[in-house]
Parts: structure tokens; sequence; C-alpha cells
């Protein structure tokens, strides 16, 4: 069968890499020169399989009305004039309760085991390597109210079988000793020592270099203009080669759709109507001038809900999120606010520790459902399947959303007994029920 595959990111290798062990003839097409180029490119660098929880919970809406107005704030909405945007922000909202969370918390941390699980087969058959630090993911709190939220988020992580432990103020320093000089600001932290980090691009760089080796056909620099259908299917895809200006049609059997937050509005003109919206976010990277004095556990910071992890000599700091529409600049001037926060707020932890002259800033687009659970699966199209949505998580959702998309399309069922979308599946009760079919 031959499949193309519409997104170069880590979840488009990695399903490219999947269908390959299934045997098909894949082709993958990206507007970038290179896998990883966008929002793989420099995210948190984790694998927060324990650390997965949604956006959408009861306290959110008192936080985004209190967060409006500050452009350092870790959840920004700016109202535009974009029914989609408007669209996302009421489902969301719908996604603010107890029973709501629980239910999405259940099944994203599902869905992270099994990723995670992939993740490792994956390596160990490649040996790629990527700086991975299997350390675990240390969350410290700088109050005694969040700590309390904190404790409880553990609690419930528990109860979904992971081994999120709750920490005294000593433990955490004990856990991660880089943290003493701002220890005596600590108040507690959690600490789930299965999760890791590491670098998404160089990953998913050799991974598609991986697939080469096995025959997969890669065009780079190619824009998708649209599709040609015939019978209710996908019959080919139009696609413009940035280099030479031509245009061409590219055919196949099966279309897997893998583009992150632009999957949405690529599909929309062919009646696959996603609820994706793009989040914003940003990031630092920081040689260090004391490596010796710089974590090695990924942390996060409940205060600035922000990702330290560890790369080789270098620190990543990432996090806020952005609900302002497709841009991607680092000139404007929330752009510039948010940016020094991040390594101003590194700083203030680890004084002295990274140098701070040439920051490397970057922003990407987080492909984000108000449920925080990406789109896996066949659309309304028969011939058209759907790996995105995944948000902050792809990195961690990754491995485990290409495997199990290649196994769907081989007719088989993944070893996790997900609810995908597609009317044409069969449904069992889901431990993990995906985002409905797009119609």
């Amino acid at each position: 069968m031959k499949v193309i595959v519409l997104g170069a990111g880590i979840v488009g290798i990695s399903t490219a890499w999947y269908l390959t062990e299934e045997g098909h003839d894949v082709t993958v097409i990206d507007r970038q020169p290179d896998a990883a180029l966008e929002t793989s490119f420099a995210n948190g660098a984790q694998i927060s399989v324990s650390f997965c929880e949604p956006w959408a919970n009861a306290g959110a809406p008192l936080k985004v009305m209190k967060w409006l107005l500050r452009d350092d704030s870790p959840l920004l909405f700016r109202p535009r004039l974009d029914p989609y945007q408007w669209r996302w922000g009421v489902k969301f909202l719908l996604q603010c309760s107890d029973a709501a969370f629980a239910r999405n918390v259940q099944q994203l941390v599902a869905l992270g085991a099994y990723s995670h699980e992939s993740l490792k087969g994956l390596v160990d058959k490649t040996g790629i390597e990527y700086n991975r630090l299997e350390r675990g993911i240390l969350h410290f709190f700088s109050s005694a109210k969040d700590f309390e939220a904190g404790a409880a988020g553990a609690e419930l992580m528990r109860q979904h079988g992971v081994d999120r432990r709750v920490l005294s103020r000593e433990d955490v320093l004990k856990v991660e000793p880089s943290l003493s000089a701002f220890g005596p600001n600590i108040h507690g932290g959690t600490y789930t020592p299965s999760d890791e980090s590491g670098d998404a691009k160089v990953f998913t760089q050799k991974l598609a270099e991986k697939c080469r080796e096995r025959g997969v056909k890669f065009m780079y620099e190619h824009d998708i203009l649209g599709f040609d259908l015939a019978g209710g299917e996908i019959a080919g895809v139009h696609v413009g080669c940035q280099r030479t200006g031509a245009r061409s049609t590219v055919r196949g059997h099966q279309f897997v759709a893998a583009m992150g937050s632009f999957t949405a509005p690529l599909l929309r003109p062919i009646g696959v109507d996603l609820d994706i919206y793009p989040a914003k976010g940003y990031s630092a990277t920081l040689r260090l001038k004391k490596p010796e004095a710089a974590s090695v556990v990924s942390l996060l910071d409940d205060t600035r809900k922000i990702a330290i992890s560890r790369l080789g000599d270098h620190i990543r700091i990432a996090g806020t999120a952005e609900m302002a529409g497709y841009d991607t600049g680092l000139d404007g001037a929330t752009a510039k606010v948010r940016c020094a926060a991040l390594v101003k707020r590194y700083e203030e932890l680890f004084p002295g520790v990274a140098d701070l002259s040439e920051p490397n800033y970057w922003a990407g687009l987080r492909p984000s459902t108000p449920t925080n659970i990406p789109y896996i699966g066949r659309s309304k199209l028969a011939n058209l399947w759907l790996n995105a949505g995944h948000g902050t998580l792809g990195w961690t959702h990754g491995a485990g959303s290409g495997r199990a998309l290649a196994e769907l399309m081989s007719g088989k069922r993944p070893q996790l007994n997900f609810g995908f979308c597609g009317p044409e599946l069969p449904q069992r009760r889901p431990q993990v029920a995906l985002a409905p079919s797009a119609r």
C-alpha cells in the first residue's frame, strides 16, 4: 500500500517509521528543508507521562481571566475576529469541570504510557542518541497553596497507575541538589522517576534518516496546495516545489494528515473540520557556563509554568501558551516579554550557571484541542487518516501515536484499547477515547 504522510514533525516521522514496519511504501511531504523544523524543533524536551494534565480544569477560567492583560502570563488568550478561535474557547470552557478533567487525564495517561513503551522499543531497535536523560521529572512549588494542589494532582495520577511521589522541600533538594540556591523559596514538590527528557529535534531527524534507509521517500521544500478528490476519497495531493516553482500531484492509496496546527485549515476545504487551534509556545536555549552546577533532572516550575531540561552542555527553558493565531514571530512586544521572562526566571533559579549573553529563542505552534486529546484515526474520507492535535504532548505521545495509527491502517488493533475516531472502525469500550470523528 502506498501511503502519503503530510508533515515531518515527530508525529509524522513516527507514523512513517511504523508504516514501514508494516511493510508499506511511504512518502513524506513537508514544506521545510528537513524534519522537525517547526513545532518539534525546540520544545520543552520532556517525555512527561506523569504530567500530561489537560489545561481545562475547574480553576482554569478564573486563571485565564486573571492573566488576560499580562504579557508574561503562563496562558494568554488574545481575542481575535476568528470564529475558530471562539469555537475552540467555548469548547475549552465546557471541559473545565472536575468530571471532564478526570476523564481527560485518564485518556492522556493511558496514551502516554503506551507511547513511552513504544519510544523505548524504538530506541532499543535503532540505537538513536538524542541527549536522553532517564532521570525523571521533578515539579516544584513556591507556595503552600500550590503545593497542596500539586499533592492532590499526584494522588489523582497514582489512581491511574503513575508513580508520582509527593516530596518535602528537603526531598526536592535531594532529588535535584542544584536547586539549593532557590531552596528557601520551595515549599515542596512531586516527582516521577519513570519520566525522562531528550532532544525531540535530534531524535526526529535521526529517525527520518532511519526511514530513508528503509526506502521512505522525502519531498522536502514542497508546499501542500490542496487535494484531488474522487468518489469521496483523496486521489492525490497537489504540491508546489519551492525551489523550482513546479506543481505536481502526488498520488497514493492512503493519506495521513500530521501537520500539527496547520492540519485544521488545510483540511477544512475538503469538509474535514477539526477542533485544533494553535497555542504559541516559547523556549530559550542557553549555553551552560557551569555545567557542573546545572540541573540534570528535568524540572517543572509551577509558579511560571515552565519546563527546564538539560541537553548536554545546554539548558532548555520552555513554556507559556498564547492563543493568538498562527504567528510564530519573536519581534513583537509580547514575544520579547515572554522570551525575556524565561531567561530571567532561569537566572533566579540558577544564578550564574548559564550564559545569558546569547540566548537562542524560539516560538512554535502547539496544535491544541479543547481536551488536549489528539485526533488519531480515520476521517470522514475513507482514505484520509488523522494524527494531529497533540498540543504540548507531541514529544510524549509521538511514538505511540505513530505506532497506533500505522497498525490501524494495516487492519490491526493496537495493543492499547483505544476508541479511535472513524465511523468504519468497530468500537469497544475504550480506556482511551480519543477525539471524536471529524464530521
